[in-house]
């Protein structure tokens, strides 16, 4: 790779717990990966004009508000209306099983609950990065 995996990380709506996501944030930059973090309160549409503007391999959304059935979707129709179609939309929270594999099937990659090793999701997002993406 010529450059830097790039990753965008955000908490999207009125969800205000952003430790797990700057833990998440830190660990990939230490990886080697350069990491956007939009902070609190982002909308869908911010997070994917974010995510153009940046030139993002990933993006990333850490939710612990229960939002993830409307907030993932809204997000995955943000990236068809403009293109991103080899963007990776990851993330991880509180998101039950049956609702993981539910998103998954709509096109949301993987999912990691609270607790998942680092190393796990860093060689996740390398992985995908490396098999769907050409620069």
């Amino acid at each position: 790779m010529n450059r830097p995996i790039r990753v965008l990380v955000a908490k999207v709506g009125l969800d205000g717990h952003d430790r797990g996501a700057k833990v998440i944030a830190s660990f990939l930059r230490d990886a080697g990966m350069e990491v956007i973090y939009t902070g609190l309160r982002q909308t869908a549409e911010m997070v994917v004009n974010s995510a153009l503007q940046e030139d993002v391999d990933v993006i990333g959304i850490s939710i612990l508000s229960g939002a993830h059935n409307t907030v993932f979707p809204k997000i995955l129709l943000q990236m068809k209306e403009k293109g991103l179609n080899d963007v990776l939309l990851t993330g991880g929270g509180i998101i039950p099983d049956k609702d993981m594999k539910k998103l998954n099937e709509m096109g949301v990659g993987k999912l990691f609950p609270p607790g998942t090793d680092t190393k796990e999701i860093i060689q996740y997002i390398t992985n995908w990065v490396k098999e769907h993406r050409k620069f």
